[in-house]
């Protein structure tokens, strides 16, 4: 029997403080019936934060138990890559005897940081199967969970990631600044998830690049991958981008992680923005694009191109890169690459729906 309208849910949210789980909240300024626990900090887990968060403090049966009266059920979206499945019943297990409903939203059907997936299909089999109730984000990834699971869950898409005062500035700017004469590509290794496979994907890309009038192909990675010395040093890779580099085919940027403004301008400065990805299943990545007007090439592999009607999709997976699709996809979004994104009336209203189906489930399981 569900709760009240109107009364006051509160959600053992592992995580809180992350881009994604803030957005399905309510609109600023607007009644927010869902308040989300802030993350107790795993170095003091008596303290709470809004900055660290991992390993979370709220995966253990004994925080569980302890703070039972404070939480009306738990909703569970990441953070468990390093919890076995055995430690993953326990904490389930302890939700029941609270009597503590379990929501799971699938974000990840593969774990990008994961090579093969057997660690995380045992923790999807546990997950899956408690959970009282499941969101995902597209019908794809409902659909491969219905196949494998024999549930469906509820479809909800992803919110904006840029914060609304931001996108609406950001997509004036880029209005007033009206066409650009460059064709900006950007692909950013990061430090290379074992989903990108050692940057396999940027010959090819190159040379499709090259094949465009105007076009410029921009690589950006962390100095732990293009550094000799670094941790996670590639020589080869780091070899081809510096010879193309230095030939002036493409422009490389070894660089640290971007604070969310420097992130945002570097979106921004982009036409379109290619995944390199061979497996995963959602992207926020692609979601922030969608708020700054930069186009998305996404791969096969996932259900991408199922988050947003603008992204363009390749072939693309654990089988190889087909080159013909990459560059046809790119050839069809320099032709048609004028895009302000999605505006903040759009992602306004879509936010608030987002915030009433979560708040629903919620009050249908209480």
């Amino acid at each position: 029997m569900g709760t009240a309208a109107g009364s006051i849910i509160r959600v053992a949210s592992v995580p809180h403080s992350q881009v994604y789980i803030r957005h399905t909240g309510a609109v600023p300024g607007e009644p927010n019936p869902v308040v989300r626990l802030p993350d107790p900090d795993p170095r003091n887990p008596g303290q709470s934060t809004e900055a660290t968060w991992w390993p979370p403090v709220m995966l253990d049966p004994a925080w569980i138990r302890e703070n039972a009266d404070g939480f009306d059920l738990m909703h569970i979206h990441f953070g468990f890559d390093a919890i076995s499945p055995a430690d993953l019943r326990a904490v389930t297990a302890e939700l029941k005897a609270q009597g503590k409903p379990l929501v799971y939203t699938v974000h990840d059907l593969r774990n990008p940081h994961h090579l093969t997936p057997q660690a995380h299909d045992a923790q999807l089999d546990v997950l899956v199967s408690a959970a009282d109730a499941l969101i995902t984000l597209t019908p794809g990834a409902a659909d491969v969970v219905e196949r494998r699971w024999g549930r469906r869950p509820q479809v909800l898409p992803h919110p904006h990631v840029v914060d609304l005062d931001e996108l609406e500035r950001r997509q004036s700017q880029r209005l007033a600044a009206g066409p650009r004469t460059q064709f900006r590509v950007g692909v950013h290794l990061k430090s290379l998830r074992p989903n990108m496979m050692d940057g396999a994907i940027l010959p090819d890309l190159l040379d499709a690049v090259e094949q465009l009038p105007g076009a410029v192909l921009q690589v950006n990675g962390h100095p732990d991958i293009l550094t000799p010395g670094g941790d996670k040093f590639r020589p080869d890779l780091h070899r081809w981008l510096t010879e193309a580099a230095a030939a002036g085919r493409l422009e490389l940027q070894v660089r640290d992680y971007f604070d969310e403004p420097a992130l945002w301008d570097y979106l921004s400065s982009l036409d379109v923005s290619v995944l390199p990805y061979r497996f995963g299943t959602h992207s926020g990545w692609l979601e922030a694009c969608a708020d700054l007007g930069t186009n998305v090439l996404a791969p096969s592999c996932g259900f991408y191109a199922q988050q947003r009607s603008a992204v363009t999709e390749f072939i693309h997976d654990e089988d190889g890169l087909d080159a013909q699709s990459l560059a046809a996809a790119l050839k069809q979004v320099h032709a048609s690459r004028h895009w302000s994104g999605l505006s903040r009336e759009e992602r306004t209203a879509e936010r608030r729906r987002v915030a009433a189906a979560h708040e629903a489930i919620y009050r249908s399981l209480l």
